[in-house]
């Protein structure tokens, strides 16, 4: 059996599991960190305490999670110091990520130094989408200076969620075209292909696409030179005003689904307007991602809102039986994990995302490939 680390290292916080194969040994989050009332001083207490707390004998690597891999990295990669200016130069792409992350990588390998790092990028699964899908109709001379172009988010989730999908389902990866909802606090969907992702819905960063608890999802460019021209709002103030006061706290004044759910029950209109608002968004991508697939075998929802809200899942995909899409009522209100009616051309799932597990089998597969001899 071989034992992973996964570190998820957050400006003030570090998320950890300890896995020996496929099971989870333990598990917890140290929070704020450099907080008075905080669980410690700095990361480099954080994780020296981690690590005098648990049983890293035989650990074979340590997986971290970075948010932002630009251009650069399109798989796991096993750090080194060049890899870690690398991510540090990705820092404009990823202000409020990718600094926790070199933080907790730079600790870890001082602590560690004789356990391989590796670097577990959310935009590396959607490195093989097309040009045409990743690229805007901008100068492309432009875009070329600042790597501007569409990276995407999650990738660990899609990417677990769309193999399980295929295994639930009974075909092989290779055969199998999902659409998969990541809807938490953040949200995305992705279209995937024979296991390679096509298209997605976030962009150069994790703001655009489908509604979110605070940030707005899709919007009109002009938009923001209207608010800066006419109202004189800054440009930090209308990135605060999208990222921080937007999506459904910014309609109904509640980031939290349930309590939007709750506030729709008893009529509020703002929380009617946030959930038709959010649902019609995905919509709309479930209806662009079926025409770039061409053939979907299923549609799955993942994460916090999308593994526990029948309500989300119902309205979300209302309106598309002629399209072969259906959500039985009954196995959708049990939370089973395929809602469809039996026989429907497209299987409807609900599978909850394991990424934390997807980052251990990807450091370990860095590992192994960097073991390997050339050819």
């Amino acid at each position: 059996m071989t034992r992973v680390l996964v570190l998820n290292c957050g400006s003030s916080s570090v998320r950890y599991r300890l896995y020996e194969g496929d099971e989870v040994l333990t598990k917890g989050l140290i929070q704020r960190i450099g907080e008075a009332d905080g669980d410690a001083a700095d990361h480099d207490e954080a994780l020296r305490n981690l690590m005098d707390r648990l049983d890293l004998g035989g650990l074979t690597a340590v997986g971290h999670r970075v948010v932002h891999g630009g251009e650069r990295f399109t798989a796991s990669t096993v750090v080194t110091d060049e890899v870690l200016a690398a991510i540090e130069d990705l820092i404009p792409l990823a202000p409020l990520h990718n600094p926790g992350a070199l933080t907790g990588l730079r600790v870890a390998r001082k602590l560690l130094p004789d356990v391989p790092q590796v670097a577990v990028f959310d935009t590396a699964f959607h490195a093989t989408i097309p040009p045409e899908g990743a690229l805007w109709a901008i100068d492309s001379a432009l875009a070329k200076q600042w790597g501007l172009r569409r990276y995407g988010f999650h990738g660990t989730s899609h990417a677990y969620v769309s193999r399980e999908t295929a295994r639930l389902i009974g075909k092989p990866v290779g055969e199998t075209n999902v659409i998969t909802l990541h809807l938490g606090n953040g949200a995305s969907a992705t279209a995937v292909r024979g296991g390679r992702s096509v298209a997605t819905s976030m962009g150069m960063t994790p703001l655009p696409g489908l509604v979110m608890g605070t940030r707005s999802g899709d919007i009109d460019p002009s938009l923001i030179f209207h608010l800066h021209r006419v109202a004189g709002l800054s440009m930090d103030e209308i990135e605060d005003a999208l990222t921080r006061r937007s999506g459904l706290l910014g309609v109904s004044g509640h980031n939290d689904m349930r309590t939007v759910l709750e506030r729709r029950e008893a009529g509020d209109p703002d929380a009617t307007l946030a959930l038709d608002l959010y649902c019609r968004r995905i919509r709309e991508y479930v209806g662009a991602y079926l025409a770039v697939l061409g053939r979907v075998d299923a549609i799955t929802f993942t994460a916090g809102v999308g593994e526990h809200s029948p309500e989300v899942r119902d309205h979300a995909l209302a309106g598309l039986e002629a399209l072969g899409i259906a959500v039985d009522p009954d196995r959708n209100a049990r939370n089973e994990l395929i809602i469809s009616p039996d026989g429907s051309p497209v299987t409807v799932c609900v599978v909850p995302t394991e990424e934390e597990l997807e980052i251990a089998s990807e450091a370990l597969r860095a590992v192994r490939s960097e073991g390997q001899p050339e050819d």
